[in-house]
């Protein structure tokens, strides 16, 4: 099990970013969150099996249609084993 922190750059706002986010992680049984950021950029925190985490990392690089990430800076945290869901924070 690994948590990471992720700062993601490029036109991720406006395009749906946040809720593309939180279906993939549903999806892969991922837990965390994601939130908007006040400079343009989109923030979360993500946690789950390194293996799906990788898949998962690929996904958010892809983005929803409209969507263009220009990078994804990532740092290793804590993990939370008592984090169940993941959610769209505000």
């Amino acid at each position: 099990m690994k948590r990471f922190y992720l700062k993601i750059t490029g036109r991720v706002q406006g395009v749906g970013y946040r809720c593309y986010t939180e279906d993939v992680a549903k999806r892969m049984n991922v837990t965390g969150w994601v939130r908007n950021m006040s400079d343009g950029r989109v923030e979360a925190e993500v946690q789950g099996d390194m293996k799906i985490l990788e898949v998962f990392l690929l996904e958010l690089r892809k983005g929803p249609i409209l969507s263009r990430v220009n990078k994804i800076i990532q740092f290793e945290m804590v993990t939370c084993p008592e984090e169940l869901l993941f959610e769209i924070r505000y």
